[in-house]
């Protein structure tokens, strides 16, 4: 189970990053799906249903996979970001030239390395995700304000990311359909179908009132 987890956190990275980057002519980019469930039809060796509320009000149908994977967030402090964590963090530019983090999510051990690396992601037109491994940390930040500042390590590069006390901070586990109950917040990359309601084999869904953040 982990591995497979592992290998759907992966998938949604690459979905994410196609989609940015521009997919194959003959293929639809995936689309970002945000919101919280507000039904659920179907069982999941079968395939459910989930109708999702988004943030602007608008209702979205995501149809998932028979057996789809479930990835469980859970909110954890800034102390469990530390050296040798692999982390993923959504942020935007920051005026001194480090990335200023909106989220953080901190991988188990046995899902290090999936997705690392640097690309664009769609919460904005300049918002990146970051996945790599924590590698100096440092107290403080932009204008002394508080929070941490990290350099991420991957293959091929590094970057320095400005981490506020005040963003969002989760931990991934793997879920179960059990998980995706009215109310609880998920976030996936999915295909548009013709008809306008969406599939996807793989969802994030938040545990405990979490918000999947990114």
């Amino acid at each position: 189970m982990k591995a497979f987890l592992g290998v759907a956190l992966v998938a949604l990275a690459v979905s994410a990053s196609a989609q940015m980057m521009g997919a194959a002519p003959e293929a639809a980019p995936p689309v970002g799906v945000r919101g919280a469930i507000v039904s659920v039809a179907g069982v999941a060796e079968t395939g459910q249903v989930l109708m999702i509320k988004t943030k602007t009000g608008a209702t979205q149908m995501l149809k998932l996979a028979p057996k789809a994977t479930v990835v469980a967030a859970a909110k954890v402090s800034l102390d469990a970001v530390g050296p040798n964590s692999f982390i993923g963090t959504t942020a935007e530019p920051g005026k001194d030239g480090a990335l200023v983090a909106t989220e953080v999510h901190v991988f188990p051990e046995s899902m290090r390395g999936a997705g690392e690396g640097h690309r664009p992601w769609d919460t904005s037109k300049t918002s990146s995700m970051t996945n790599g491994n924590v590698g100096a940390v440092k107290e403080g930040g932009l204008k002394k304000k508080s929070g941490r500042t990290l350099t991420v390590d991957y293959k091929g590069g590094q970057q320095t990311v400005y981490v506020p006390t005040s963003v969002p901070i989760v931990s991934f586990a793997p879920g179960d359909a059990s998980q995706l109950v009215n109310g609880a917040s998920v976030f996936t990359f999915a295909k548009k179908l013709p008809d306008g309601s969406f599939v996807s084999d793989r969802v994030v869904v938040g545990v405990g009132g979490t918000v999947p953040p990114m």
